[in-house]
């Protein structure tokens, strides 16, 4: 089995860890009831219970499922990395400490990185990353 095919957009992001532009995306201002899953390999990662608007240009979340992300520091050691913990797609970045929910937590993720289904629609299989291997 095959990852889902990208736009070269979307590579850019999720696999070239890039960033799409503040304010472009199509989750910025999105606020239907469903689960956000990873373009790349369909992994559930956010419900839209945790979404919430930062005003910073990229959808925010201040709370990811369980398992679903892996943190890793950047280069630069300033910021923490988000990553799909099943194909290891470039997501954002997670940030603490601003105080905009109770979780004090807002992962700031690219919408070219994920894809929402609605409340009530069944969600794809997830590609698993040793089908790929």
């Amino acid at each position: 089995m095959q990852y889902n095919q990208l736009t070269q957009q979307e590579k850019e992001v999720i696999e070239n860890n890039g960033t799409e532009r503040p304010f472009t995306g199509e989750y910025d201002n999105f606020y239907l009831p469903g689960t956000f899953i990873c373009r790349k390999c369909n992994a559930p990662l956010f419900s839209s219970k945790a979404k919430f608007d930062a005003h910073c240009g990229w959808p925010a979340f201040d709370a990811n499922f369980p398992n679903a992300v892996q943190r890793l520091t950047d280069a630069d050691g300033t910021r923490t990395e988000i990553r799909c913990a099943n194909c290891d797609g470039h997501l954002g970045h997670v940030f603490e400490g601003e105080e905009f929910t109770k979780t004090n937590t807002r992962h700031c993720v690219n919408s070219l990185s994920i894809k929402f289904i609605k409340e009530g629609e069944k969600l794809p299989t997830v590609i698993k990353k040793n089908q790929n291997d």
